[in-house]
């Protein structure tokens, strides 16, 4: 009888220690809890919207195929509509969801939410190309896959100058935004066009919502003005556009990256014929390996080629989320610590290699600039700049 109770008092014992281990020990992770901010409907939605369905796109297939070595991503598309104090409000529910990296957009909310993203150690990779983002001294954990707004306009300034056939100096007036997107590549931009021999003439504040900008085209044909930057969205660049081409002036736009796409020819028509517009990825349908993957998702169906740097950006995550996973550190500093080790990152030709370390954040130094031309958008010239330690954060 003794035995039997000792038995008993041997397996109840036993199942305690069992029952308290299964307590102390973490439960496997089955999914990855991913944020992502996106404008839907406000001011840059137009560019917001391919945008987000690149990423969200990128996530589908990646889920599709099981995941992250067997786990799926959690990901809902937010719209904060490009306000920052929504955007601030939903950061703080992703902090107590406890997500590990964000996908984010806006210049002004992503500068906005630097210092909180250090404080709570989250990965955020933006569509924000602020090169105020890229020193890790001062942003450790903003990413992004696009060459700087900086370093695409010097690549767009080199461009005109290595072109410009007449011996006095090419002259160039600034159209942006008040708005830190607009504003954030102008102070470098305006010293390397001087240091390239440019004549600056001065700026123009045209708002991401404006409907028509006559005054300040009259202004820049009373400058004489041979080059425009314009640093908006594509509908205000096809305002700007347009009511240039209405005035008679003859002035040659430079358009940055959100300023121009496939709709620029919708929105302007003709008169689109002639702008230089300045991307970092490749259009849809072009000959390059990472497209045929692209066509295959989409069954065809034409993407806006800012869906191609959405796609790219998960892509760049999801193989940090990777690395981080099989390190056992799938957390915001392992994944941080992961997208530091990239190293000529291949995205298919989608994009330049990305590269990352742990003290300079810009992914590449590649703009490439395209002409519109007949209604189509036609590859002139991919430009690579030197990545100076000087123009780190500027």
């Amino acid at each position: 009888m003794g035995k039997r109770y000792f038995l008993i008092a041997a397996a109840v014992f036993t199942s305690a220690l069992f029952l308290n281990a299964c307590k102390k020990a973490p439960p496997p992770v089955q999914s990855i809890k991913i944020g992502h901010l996106a404008d839907l409907t406000g001011p840059t939605s137009s560019v917001g919207k391919p945008y987000a369905a690149g990423v969200q796109g990128y996530k589908d297939y990646i889920n599709g195929k099981g995941g992250i070595n067997g786990k799926k991503i959690e990901m809902q598309a937010i719209d904060y509509a490009y306000d920052k104090n929504k955007a601030i409000n939903q950061y703080k529910k992703y902090v107590e969801e406890k997500v590990i990296a964000i996908q984010g957009w806006g210049t002004g909310d992503t500068e906005a939410l630097t210092g909180f993203l250090a404080a709570d150690k989250i990965p955020y990779l933006s569509a924000s190309y602020s090169a105020h983002l890229t020193d890790p001294a001062k942003a450790p954990y903003n990413f992004f896959i696009a060459a700087d707004y900086t370093t695409q306009l010097r690549a767009g300034l080199k461009y005109i100058k290595d072109n410009w056939k007449e011996e006095r100096a090419p002259k160039i007036v600034f159209i942006y935004p008040n708005h830190p997107y607009g504003i954030a590549p102008i102070k470098g931009g305006k010293e390397y066009a001087g240091e390239l021999g440019f004549e600056i003439l001065g700026d123009e504040d045209v708002g991401l919502k404006a409907i028509e900008a006559n005054s300040q085209m009259l202004s820049v044909k009373s400058k004489g003005a041979d080059f425009g930057w314009i640093g908006g969205t594509t509908p205000s660049a096809a305002v700007i556009i347009k009511d240039a081409k209405k005035l008679g002036l003859k002035t040659k736009f430079l358009v940055d990256i959100w300023g121009n796409d496939e709709d620029l020819v919708k929105m302007a028509g003709a008169d689109a014929d002639g702008v230089l517009g300045l991307q970092a990825a490749a259009v849809y349908g072009d000959d390059v390996p990472g497209m045929k993957l692209i066509m295959e998702v989409t069954k065809n169906e034409h993407q806006n080629t800012h869906f191609i740097r959405g796609w790219v950006s998960m892509m760049v995550m999801c193989e940090a989320l990777g690395i981080a996973d099989k390190n056992g550190q799938l957390n915001g500093p392992g994944v941080k610590d992961a997208l530091e080790t990239m190293k000529d990152f291949d995205t298919g030709g989608l994009t330049s290699p990305i590269t990352y370390t742990s003290t300079d954040h810009r992914p590449n130094m590649s703009a490439k600039v395209y002409e519109y031309q007949d209604g189509k958008m036609v590859l002139k010239e991919t430009i690579e700049l030197p990545r100076k330690a000087e123009w780190l954060g500027l």
